[in-house]
């Protein structure tokens, strides 16, 4: 996976840092998971304040574009973003096996 930041503004208004980039990968569609991953390892930031907002891939091309947000704290990503775009953050729950 090879990222590449093609645009990083600070928005002073919302604590957050927003970015767009263009990811290219080889074999299947990587997870959100493993891009939050690698996104956050690369910026030097904290995985919890990373919100993944739009990945979009085109047809026959290893190539996915999408925008992230850095928050600065905890409360401000819960007072400004939406909750479904937090849920997909999240760790899915472990079902009890009987």
């Amino acid at each position: 996976m090879d990222f590449e930041i093609t645009r990083d503004q600070k928005n002073e208004l919302l604590n957050r840092r927003e970015l767009s980039f263009t990811l290219t990968f080889d074999g299947s569609t990587p997870s959100r998971k493993s891009i939050r991953e690698k996104l956050a390892a690369m910026l030097n930031t904290d995985e919890n304040l990373l919100v993944l907002d739009l990945e979009r891939t085109r047809y026959g091309v290893m190539e996915l574009c999408g925008r992230a947000r850095i928050y600065d704290d905890e409360e401000s990503k819960n007072s400004t973003e939406r909750a479904y775009l937090l849920k997909r953050g999240e760790p899915k729950p472990e079902s009890e096996e009987a």
